[in-house]
Order: C-alpha cells, then structure tokens, then sequence
C-alpha cells in the first residue's frame, strides 16, 4: 500500500478555490493533505498574512500570500476570481480552523459557484465542534450561532430566539463578556447544563461545567478566564432536573407570584425554578394576567 503522503504528493492541482482547514491551537493538528495543499498551490489566500506565514515557517512552505478578509471589497474579489478563471490554484486558509466557520470565505465562495470555479474543502481542525465532544452534552442535534452580539440588549434578543430550539447551542464568547453572558444565558434560557470550553488544543485546555449561576458563582470568585473561549449550552431538557415540574406547578407558581411581582420578575423565577426558557414562562404569564 502506498504511504498516503506519496499519493497526494502525485496529484496534480486543479485549477479553482482549496479550503484549508488550519490548527486551532496545536501546530500538529494539519493534515498532510493541507501540507501538500499549500505547498503546491500558486498562492495562499488568508485572514492575516502575519499569522498565517508563522504556519508557513513552521512547515519551511514558501508561497505567495494575499491578504482577504471580512473587509476585502468586490474589487479584490474580482481580483481573486480572475487569477482562478486563469487556471490558477488558490488555497484559502484562515487565522485558525474551518473557512467560512465564523470566518471570511462566504461572499468568494458563492462568486466562484455563481462562475461555475472549482471549489473543494479540505476539512481539519474546527472550534465549534471540538468543544461540542468535550461538553459533554448531546449532540445529535445542535446549532453554531458564532459570536453573541456585544450590547446585552442584541444579545439577549439572540439568546430568547433560540431559546426555544430543542438543539444544544455553541456560541463564540470573549472572556471580557463571559460572566455578563452567563448571566443573560441564567435569565433566558433558564436551568440548563453549560459548558464553558476554552484553548482548544493548547497547553492550558480546559472545560468547565455547570449550570448558569453555578459558573457565574465561580468566574466572580476566581475571576474571568483567559484566552479563547466556546460556550456549549445543552437543550432544554438536558438542564431539568430528573423530576420535572409539571405544567400545572408551573401555572399555580406563576398565578402565586403574579400577586406580588411584575410579569417579568415572575416569568424569571418560574424559568429559573422549572428549567424552561425565559421566553415561554412570560408567555404562560401574560395569558395568566389577561385571565
């Protein structure tokens, strides 16, 4: 059986767009088909030159570099599209992990489907899901919203939209922003598993478990952890309680603090107590006052 270096090495280039999945962290983890890729294309397309000619060095690939990013206009676009109609091979590759995962690529992929240009992915080390098998929380089912908004107000409205969703939630989160997230996570989404999982593959790896008031309990303790950092919050029903709180507990909890409190400040605590979205507790408290 030949060594499977020596076949790719025996392939040819096609013309058209190579999506190059990059290390997360961990310089080990790229394939030997990525290596092969960015040694035998024409040039490398990436997020930041600085970053990506540290990869490069540390391979001895020497490859022209061309700068695009989110910011990268039509024109360079164009530019792009032009060297591949010209039958060149081009390797797109971003700061770290999947293109396009939260990362540019989207508007230059869909230029080159729309001309009909090759495009192929060369898949690798990826974030989302690397901390959706460390949570530890189900996924079979789950949704990659990339990076929450950073005003609580945008943010909470991403958080009671998909509140609902019978799916595990994987959001992008900065460690600034971690302990007032957590709490917003607490208020909407309600007693639901979380984890927080952060430097994927590096040295100081590590994942944290629980729920919302549990986690915010210890970052105001220890303080906000550094570096870059995944939130991975189960679905609903992976937060309850072994014994679930029955729909008429909640009713007459609802009906009982409606006496004293505000609509709001009731639905929070009912969503709390009972590990239901934010969301629907309001709504099952709304229908109450209007009765």
């Amino acid at each position: 059986m030949k060594n499977p270096r020596s076949v790719s090495k025996e392939q040819s280039f096609k013309p058209g767009l190579y999506l190059v999945a990059t290390p997360i962290g961990n310089l080990g983890d790229i394939t030997l088909r990525a290596l092969d890729t960015l040694r035998g294309c024409d040039t490398i397309l990436c997020e930041d030159t600085r970053v990506t000619r540290k990869l490069l060095s540390a391979y001895d690939i020497r490859k022209p570099v061309l700068s695009y990013h989110d910011h990268s206009d039509d024109t360079k676009r164009e530019r792009i599209t032009a060297l591949l109609r010209e039958g060149k091979a081009l390797a797109l590759v971003s700061d770290a992990g999947m293109p396009l995962i939260s990362d540019p690529g989207y508007k230059l992929v869909r230029a080159c489907v729309e001309e009909g240009i090759y495009v192929t992915s060369l898949p690798g080390a990826n974030a989302p899901l690397t901390a959706l098998q460390l949570s530890g929380l189900p996924s079979d089912r789950f949704c990659f919203l990339g990076f929450l908004p950073a005003k609580s107000g945008a943010r909470k409205a991403v958080l009671e939209e998909w509140g609902d969703a019978d799916a595990t939630l994987v959001f992008f989160e900065s460690a600034s922003r971690l302990t007032a997230t957590l709490k917003a996570m607490g208020e909407i989404l309600g007693h639901r598993s979380i984890a927080v999982v952060r430097e994927l593959s590096k040295l100081f790896e590590e994942v944290r478990r629980g729920n919302a008031a549990e986690l915010v309990s210890f970052y105001e303790e220890n303080g906000a952890p550094k570096g870059e950092i995944v939130l991975v919050a189960g679905p609903p029903e992976a937060g309850r309680t072994e014994k679930k709180v029955g729909d008429k507990e909640i009713e007459s909890r609802l009906r009982g603090l409606l006496k004293t409190l505000k609509t709001k400040e009731a639905a929070a605590i009912v969503a709390e107590e009972a590990g239901i979205p934010r969301k629907q507790a309001y709504a099952l408290a709304l229908r109450l006052v209007k009765e």
